[in-house]
């Protein structure tokens, strides 16, 4: 297999992962964002010093992250425009300081202003950001002053959090005072369920966090203070050229590396942030938090220790929950009970021991589902993984080996559901096991350079009936697996309408060999190419397509790069389903023709006369079904509720459906069978 093009800077094929992880990417208006915590251990929080940036040192970096970009080369008006309202976020992502009108000058700038900003970014030259930074700290004298005025306001008696989602900039003080009323008002419920003697308390303690993040925000040094302008100029200009490049500070570049080694300890959860506490999207198979059923899907963290976490960013309440191996945490949780009608909240404490949270047990899972005189094989990956001891490939061969030697196999399901990429070349081999020889990812990188990988194994682990069971979730690397079976009629993909969407592939400038030794200037992340599958399909944006929607609880939840704020557009190259070898230097592709060219796998069409009845069955099955229905009924809401979720946790509808349709394809090729061999 060809390696991709060498270089100083580090694949990073994994980036949903690393997206959905991303310090500065987690913000505290991101109401309904689901953050995968897999709780690393380190340091508890981020240095306030900013990174020891130069206006040299500046636009060096932006030049470098732009001859490395795949789309833009160089800066233009409309990269400015996003860099500034990028600027204004960080400066405010939670909405609360500054004004609409204040604002508007950058929000919606003029041609002259975009220019004028071009050139001075090309001159070092950063004045406009200084001067959207002096309106900031203007605005924090300002939040100062208010914060005084509402302390003998009467709260709001019930807020409705879904108002204080997707805020837009406040259109006056008055505006401003209600917004911060009603968040105030939020928080202090929440705590007040924690500890309702301390409610005074709480209000000093989160008073005291806010003045000092604002003094992190206008640093007295004058120094610190350009850095700082500076850190957030990077932040601002990367993030704007797509969705998954950035800029990271030394602190945050070390939380990031840590990721990638995966050294996952805490209690492994989904969590999404309510403002007034964390709510329990998803449990880990085989986490902490999933054992001895102690936790629920739909429960609502809101202290950890006893430390009420309402109000905290979310980076800093994980910070909270990490911690070493084998150590206890107490987590204070609500939890919703009594009816639909008559609902109730009980307040609970429990108790969980972190440990790791990728166990390698759990990595895949593996069991028969009975079917006739034989079975079907469930194989579950939930990430592409390689370690010294093992992989996703060696352990799904050696499971389907097992099963094939216990049972007689008769379909085979692979479920890449939630699973969110890893190792491209273990993408590679995994499709291997199902397909003959021939390409299976194609990378173009930023130069416009492609490069083939392919399978090149001669042994198919399995050429029977086979199905890809995916969903909304299921992204990168699960991505190529879906679409290349799907591409060459090796498989039929089942699930939701379709994948995640990501189609690009990221470096990082901190070399793996250097892992620790973090740029004291920062460190980024870009976006260097993009994958596309033998046809020249990019799953980029538009995602993987199911052959037969079978709906799940995220098939209508806003999760996909297309939601993502600058995401890139699709595009497409020629189907490579001919492989000349092309890519292939010329010594290299004589010998490798030579055993490369056997056992070629063709496109085929075993599928093509049972689909329209087998989406038929289907689709009637889950009509029928009113648990389905009502389960369709919920996810409309875009939102389930506290009940179906965990219901969902208990009946994977799912899965059960993907099971009929597989039943549904034996039996449909066998009868086919039958009829082709009595009319011979």
């Amino acid at each position: 297999m060809p390696l991709l093009p060498k270089g100083h800077l580090m694949k990073v094929h994994n980036s949903f992962f690393h997206k959905n992880l991303g310090i500065n990417l987690i913000k505290p208006s991101t109401y309904y964002y689901l953050l995968l915590l897999f709780f690393f251990s380190f340091s508890p929080f981020l240095e306030s010093k900013p990174p020891s940036l130069t206006p040299r040192d500046t636009k060096v970096k932006i030049e470098e992250i732009l001859k490395a970009h795949v789309s833009y080369q160089k800066l233009s008006p409309e990269i400015i425009k996003r860099a500034f309202q990028n600027f204004l976020e960080e400066l405010d992502p939670s909405k609360t300081y500054l004004l609409a009108s204040e604002i508007e000058t950058w929000m919606q700038p003029d041609d002259t202003l975009l220019l004028h900003t071009l050139e001075g970014i090309k001159k070092e030259d950063y004045t406009v950001f200084s001067q959207i930074h002096e309106i900031m700290a203007a605005a924090i004298s300002r939040r100062n002053e208010l914060e005084i005025a509402l302390e003998t306001v009467e709260l709001p008696k019930t807020v409705d959090l879904r108002e204080l989602k997707d805020l837009k900039w406040a259109s006056s003080i008055e505006d401003l005072s209600d917004r911060l009323l009603k968040i105030r008002a939020a928080q202090l419920e929440a705590a007040q369920k924690v500890t309702e003697d301390k409610a005074q308390q709480f209000l000093l303690r989160m008073n005291k966090r806010r003045l000092t993040r604002q003094e992190d925000l206008v640093p007295k040094d004058k120094g610190e203070k350009v850095q700082l302008i500076l850190s957030y100029v990077l932040k601002s200009v990367s993030s704007a050229l797509d969705s998954q490049t950035a800029y990271f500070t030394p602190a945050e570049a070390n939380q990031f590396m840590i990721q990638v080694q995966q050294r996952l300890f805490g209690i492994g959860a989904q969590l999404r942030d309510e403002l007034n506490g964390l709510s329990i999207v998803r449990l880990l198979d085989g986490g902490p938090a999933s054992m001895g059923n102690k936790l629920r899907v739909g429960d609502k963290i809101i202290a950890v220790d006893q430390q009420p976490i309402i109000g905290f960013d979310i980076v800093e309440a994980v910070e909270l929950i990490r911690g070493q191996q084998g150590t206890p945490v107490n987590l204070t949780i609500l939890r919703q009970t009594g009816t639909e009608a008559h609902p109730q909240e009980d307040k609970l404490e429990v108790e969980i021991i972190r440990g790791e949270v990728v166990l390698k047990e759990t990595r895949y899972d593996t069991h028969p589902e009975h079917f006739g005189d034989g079975i079907i094989a469930y194989l579950h990956l939930y990430s592409f993984y390689q370690d010294p001891t093992s992989s996703s490939t060696q352990d799904l061969a050696a499971s389907l080996a097992t099963l094939k030697q216990q049972y007689k196999v008769k379909a085979v399901v692979l479920d890449l559901r939630n699973n969110a990429g890893g190792l491209l070349p273990q993408a590679v081999s995994v499709a291997g096991l199902f397909m003959g020889k021939g390409v299976v990812v194609s990378v173009k990188d930023n130069t416009g350079m492609i490069q083939h990988l392919r399978n090149l194994e001669d042994e198919i682990a399995w050429d029977g009936p086979l199905v890809v069971l995916v969903n909304r979730t299921s992204a990168s690397a699960a991505e190529i697996v879906a679409q290349t079976l799907q591409d060459y009629g090796r498989a039929i993909v089942v699930g939701d309408a379709s994948t995640y969407g990501k189609g690009t592939f990221q470096t990082f400038t901190l070399e793996a060999s250097h892992f620790g030794k973090v740029n004291p200037k920062g460190e980024f992340k870009v976006t260097r190419g993009r994958y596309y599958t033998v046809s020249g399909k990019s799953p980029q944006l538009v995602g993987v397509q199911s052959d037969i929607l079978v709906p799940g609880p995220f098939s209508e939840m806003e999760i996909g790069e297309k939601f993502s704020k600058y995401p890139l557009e699709n595009e497409s190259i020629s189907p490579n389903f001919d492989d000349d070898l092309s890519d292939v230097p010329p010594f290299q592709r004589f010998h490798l023709a030579r055993i490369y060219k056997s056992n070629l796998q063709p496109i085929l069409h075993t599928y093509d006369p049972f689909l329209e009845l087998l989406k038929r069955n289907s689709q009637e099955r889950i009509k029928q079904n009113p648990v389905y229905q009502k389960l369709i009924t919920e996810m409309s809401k875009k939102d389930l509720s506290y009940d179906w979720m965990e219901n969902l946790g208990q009946v994977d509808l799912q899965l059960q459906e993907t099971m009929n349709v597989v039943k549904d394809l034996l039996f449909f090729m066998q009868e086919n069978r039958e009829i082709s061999q009595k009319a011979g």
